[in-house]
Parts: structure tokens; sequence; C-alpha cells
């Protein structure tokens, strides 16, 4: 039998242990938190802490979003907001009249509830009502956009006293001979920069009589400062509902 060479014997020795050694290297950069982030292991701490998506926090409060038109007649959407949630979800004004009628009773309380589902404006339209449902949303993304920059850092100023000098109001609803009427307000230092009617008598010839009188009277509501205004010739009730709107706002806001 042929005795192995000595030589060849510290060859073999020789290879296990540097073997041994790249094995050793090999598996070292694993514990390092770098390299197992960059393999695709858990993220640093800083990472996980960051925001998601960047999202705009909502201001607390009531907000009316602007009325968006449809072929049928006007949405105007109006949010509750809790704990920077939407609690509740409202359409104030939907077309009606005829068939808009069954359309809109059927559709709306669906897409109040999916509002605050959804937290957002992307929700999906409900089957048969695509216009109501799409200046729904219209109007529901104006009424977001407003609570959130009552929710921005900047909102409330520096001292935070800006919450204080400007704020949005919105009134009862003033039920009239031709139809609900109900007036927003924003009110900022302590007098009425802005009035709107975000609810007014639609259909046949009220469309016409609003349209004249409901700007005169947001008009005549920033210029008095309170509900002590003149009715519009021709526009009877619309001004009596207007006015008794305004001025529960101004009891909200108030006084």
């Amino acid at each position: 039998m042929r005795k192995s060479h000595p030589v060849r014997r510290a060859v073999l020795a020789t290879a296990a242990t540097v073997s041994g050694i790249v094995l050793l290297l090999s598996l070292k950069p694993a514990s390092d938190p770098g390299s197992a982030a960059a393999a695709g292991g858990a993220a640093p701490p800083a990472a996980a802490q960051s925001p998601q998506g960047g999202a705009q926090p909502i201001g607390n409060g009531t907000v009316t979003g602007d009325a968006a038109r449809t072929q049928y007649g006007a949405v105007q959407v109006r949010l509750t907001v809790s704990g920077g949630k939407i609690t509740k979800a409202e359409a104030v004004r939907a077309p009606a009249g005829g068939q808009s009628d069954r359309i809109t009773s059927n559709a709306v309380p669906r897409l109040n509830q999916a509002a605050v589902a959804a937290q957002s404006a992307e929700i999906d339209a409900v089957s048969g009502a695509t216009y109501t449902s799409s200046g729904y949303k219209k109007s529901l993304q104006s009424a977001l956009d407003k609570a959130r920059a009552a929710g921005s850092p900047g909102s409330s100023g520096s001292d935070g006293a800006g919450s204080a000098q400007a704020r949005t109001v919105t009134g009862d609803v003033a039920q009239t001979q031709y139809g609900p009427v109900q007036v927003r307000i924003t009110v900022s230092g302590g007098r009425i920069t802005r009035a709107e009617a975000v609810r007014a008598p639609e259909g046949g010839q009220s469309d016409q009589v609003n349209a004249d009188a409901v700007p005169k009277l947001n008009q005549a509501a920033v210029a008095a400062g309170d509900a002590g205004i003149d009715a519009v010739s021709g526009a009877t009730y619309t001004s009596a509902g207007y006015k008794q709107s305004l001025q529960s706002a101004l009891d909200k806001a108030g006084g």
C-alpha cells in the first residue's frame, strides 16, 4: 500500500483551512443591518416612521363643498369631521322633481355611506344615478379640499388664532312655499366676509327668480353684516327664507 506523500497532505490541509476562512467571511456581513436592508430585509427604524402617502390632515368641524352642476340639477355635499375623520356626509342639494326624486332617494344614502367608509372622494358611482354620483363626488372633493385647508399647519397662523379669526358656518334650513333655503357664511374678524345660499328653491320659474335674487341677497348680507336686509322684489318667499337661515348662521357664529 502506497503512503501519502507529506507534501500532498500539507496542501490538502491548507486548502481546507482556506475554505473554512472563506465560508466564515461570507457569513459575517449578514449581521450588518445595512447589508440586511440591501438584501430586502427590514428597513431602518427611521424609514418605518415616515408618514404614509404624505396625506394632509383634515380639520374638525362642518364644511360644505361647492355646488356641482349636473344635467338634472345641482348636487352639494356637507361633511362633518371629528378626530380628523369624516363622521357624517350628507347631500344638502340633489336633483329633485319627477323621476329624479326616486333616483336621488335611492342613490344619495348610498353615496353618503360610501364617503364615510372611503374617507375620500374615491367612491363608486351608484348604478342608475351616474350624473348625481358624478356631481356628488365633485362636491365631496371640494368639501375635502376645504377641510384640508382648515387642517393645514398654516391655517391657524403662528399664534394659533387664525381659526378664531375665520370660520364658516351653515345656518339651519328654512322651509318656504317654493322650497328650502339654506345660507352659509364665512366670518372673519367679527364680520361676514362671504355669504352664499347652499340651498334655494329649484325648478320651473324658481330657477329664473333665484338666479337673480340669490346673488343680491348674498351681497346684501355681506354689506349689512347681519340679517336685517331687504327682500328682493319678486322673490319674497326666497328672501324671507334666506333671512331666516342667515340669522341662524349668525347665531351659530356667535352673533
